[in-house]
């Protein structure tokens, strides 16, 4: 099967001159359907420009970067954008502008909302909620276009412990098997659903990651299964780098 990205030797340059700035320097990787795709790394070290650049949000400056055209994306940011709307036509939206009739649209809307558990907040301002609870609306939003690939930009970053572990309960579920409700076009094989998400909170990688990739400087230096990347003796002595910043993260 062919892999979900294909990037080789990319890297991407924000303006030009002596203020230039190197986001990604040479980053070759592909992600399979199905991973669970762990980014992490300091602040600044190309997270989210990757995820970005995966999403089709920016071009790479050199190198290529191919996106799988058979499978679906959606991306959710740190803070998710929602309008001054109700939770419902928030959700709904996505589905109108891609020409579902309104009807349809709001009645796939509360269905995402349900398998959120936000039905109730339907009809409720959706800037007055949470941020666990605004997050949330936006998982269901993209869950509602129903892709195969979900790109997360720290998913939980603000969030107090428990609408990060409510977070975290949705990202393992959606993860999961296809479910019988999530439509697909005719013809798609039913796989889980591809993640790639970055984060700073490593316990929420060893949970959720079946892979990890360790970015410094906008360079990859280390990528390996999640096991092998906690494992130790292999990182300490083959990704020095990433073995450091995981002894600083967990110590």
């Amino acid at each position: 099967m062919r892999p979900v990205f294909d990037l080789r030797v990319v890297s991407v340059c924000f303006g030009s001159g002596p203020r230039s700035v190197q986001a990604l320097r040479d980053v070759s990787l592909q992600i399979a359907p199905g991973e669970r795709v762990a980014l992490i790394g300091a602040n600044g070290c190309g997270k989210s420009t990757l995820l970005r650049l995966l999403n089709k949000l920016i071009a790479p400056s050199a190198g290529s970067a191919w996106a799988n055209p058979d499978f679906r994306q959606a991306m959710l940011f740190q803070k998710p954008f929602l309008m001054r709307l109700s939770v419902l036509a928030n959700v709904a939206l996505g589905q109108w502008l891609r020409g579902t009739p309104w009807g349809s649209a709001k009645a796939a809307a509360l269905l995402a909302l349900q398998r959120v558990g936000l039905a109730d907040l339907a009809r409720r301002n959706a800037r007055q909620l949470s941020g666990g609870q605004q997050q949330r609306v936006a998982m269901a939003r993209a869950w509602a276009m129903a892709p195969q690939v979900l790109l997360l930009d720290e998913p939980t970053a603000s969030l107090d412990p428990h609408a990060k572990r409510e977070v975290e309960a949705l990202m393992e579920e959606f993860a999961g098997p296809p479910s019988a409700d999530l439509a697909s076009e005719p013809g798609t094989q039913a796989l889980p659903m591809t993640l790639v998400f970055s984060s700073h909170n490593l316990g929420q990688v060893k949970r959720l990651a079946s892979r990890v990739i360790y970015l410094e400087h906008g360079r990859v230096l280390a990528d390996l299964p999640v096991q092998d990347f906690f494992g130790g003796l292999l990182l300490q002595q083959q990704y020095p780098a990433a073995h450091l910043f995981v002894k600083g993260e967990t110590v």
